[in-house]
Parts: C-alpha cells; structure tokens; sequence
C-alpha cells in the first residue's frame, strides 16, 4: 500500500490514481495523514478489503509531506562506512540527533538556500506504527508502518560552529527536510532492507548506495533507539545517507541558488526539490 497528503488530505495510492481516505471509508478515517498512525493496523486492516474504486487521476504537484508534523524526529549520522571514511569520522557506533518539525516539507517544495555551505543527504525514513519500548531486533518491522525518501539537506558552517557540532540546528532550517512522494509498506518490496539509494544534483550522480550497506540496519536502529526513549506511532527516523556529500569531496562542493536535487531509492519514488532565493513565504 502507498499513502500520501495530497492537498492535506489523506490518501491511498494506485498507480497513477489516488483515494480519498475520509471519503472511501464514509469517515470511519480522517482527512489528517498524521493521525491515521495513532489507528495505523485499524487503517491497514480496513484498506485490504475497502472498495477503492473511487480512485481518480491526481497532479503529483499537489502531494504534500506524507508525515507533516511527527512527535519525534530521528536522524542518524555516520552509519554508512564509506560516508564515515570519507569524513575521517570512523566509528562503529552511527550518532543521533534531530532534525526539528518545522525543517519538513514536501517531495517537489523549493528549498530556500540560508547562505552558508548547503548539501545534501540521501537518506531511507522509516515510519513507526505502533508504541515501541525496549524492542527486539527480531521484532522491530512489526514497529515499521512504511518507508519513505527523506533529503537531509545540510548547513554545514552552522551544524560545525563552536567547540562541538550543531547537528539538530545545520540540518533544521526550514525546508531541510523534503519527504515522501508517499509511504510504501515493507510488503509492497521485494526486499525493504537492501534498496538502492541516490542523489543527483542538476542529473549528476553525486551519491549511490544500497541500503543494506548501513553498519545499524533499519531492525537495529529501532531496538537500539526503543532501549532508551519511546517510539511512538507517526515517528520518524532518518536512517543515515551513504558517500558522495558536497562536504567530503576534495575539494568541497556545495549547493547554489538555481541546483536542482534529485533524491531517489527503488522500490519508493523520487524528490525532486529546486534550490531558490530566500526569503520564501511562510
């Protein structure tokens, strides 16, 4: 199954048309995509046997962030190999920190470029279904609604100022997180843990990888987050991007008024975000 927020609304995905959940259902389900995670395996089980044949075309222009305001936040850092060397930042433990709420925004938004040294980051979200405390590894995709593209774009003067890095405050301006076009169960892929991954900027590959390259796989990240703070349905974790970033070539490439990112991974969809001149309405 694929969700998205088209226009704000809650919607189901097939192929090229798209259903009004609130409608489809004669509002047993809201329009809010956020809060159909609260009820997540109520949805599913409704959406098996549900009649979607009021499905009509739609623009994807109008597809908003499918998750548009979480709880939490997770984003992980450093859990790529290649992306740690090239950074000189070896480790076997990957970071967390947060990227704020008000940094998201949709599949196809504009980015407004602060200033600074702006990159990017092609990262796998996961979704959480359901509260999850002290998980298991074994059992942690019992935990994951779906999975979407998130860009982790980047302001690297600001998250390296001072004595220690600014993580949560270089990656949370706003726009800094483009998501979805839509969320994808695990079951619509053949194999959820090893999806390639990849960046563009203006149609050159500047990051390509597979997800199963990560040092904490998906499974691992939820049950090493759930030993310490509670996941709760609609949550969100960045699961960290692979090598290519702006920052770690020699020398270093950043983000101009007027780039075009491409963000990318099989099985899910595409981004498709254009840096412009700020200031951008709010």
């Amino acid at each position: 199954m694929r969700i998205a927020n088209l226009s704000g609304r809650l919607v189901i995905v097939t192929g090229s048309l798209a259903v009004d959940v609130e409608t489809a259902s004669y509002g047993a389900f809201g329009s809010d995509p956020q809060a159909v995670f609260d009820r997540w395996h109520e949805f599913v089980g409704w959406a098996a046997v549900a009649d979607l044949t009021s499905a009509t075309p739609f623009d994807q222009a109008h597809l908003y962030a499918p998750m548009p305001c979480p709880r939490q936040l997770f984003a992980i850092g450093l859990n790529y190999r290649e992306h740690s060397a090239e950074l000189g930042l070896i480790d076997e433990a990957p970071i967390v920190f947060t990227k704020f709420a008000s940094s998201i925004t949709g599949p196809y938004a504009d980015v407004e470029h602060p200033g600074g040294e702006l990159d990017w980051e092609v990262e796998l979200v996961v979704v959480i279904s359901r509260r999850a405390r002290r998980v298991s590894e074994a059992s942690a995709w019992d935990y994951v609604a779906g999975l979407t593209v998130g860009q982790d774009v980047s302001e690297r003067m600001t998250q390296y100022a001072g004595l220690l890095p600014q993580y949560s405050l270089g990656k949370s301006f706003a726009g800094f997180a483009p998501m979805g076009p839509w969320i994808v169960t695990p079951d619509e892929l053949v194999d959820p843990t090893d999806l390639a991954l990849e960046c563009r900027v203006n149609g050159s590959v500047v990051q390509n990888g597979r997800t199963s390259e990560m040092i904490m796989s998906v499974a691992s990240l939820i049950a090493w987050l759930s030993e310490t703070v509670t996941l709760y349905p609609g949550d969100l974790i960045f699961t960290g991007t692979p090598a290519g970033v702006g920052f770690g070539m020699s020398p270093p490439q950043f983000l101009s008024v007027g780039d075009e990112l491409l963000t990318r991974i099989e099985g899910i969809g595409e981004l498709r975000n254009r840096i412009v001149a700020g200031p951008l309405p709010d």
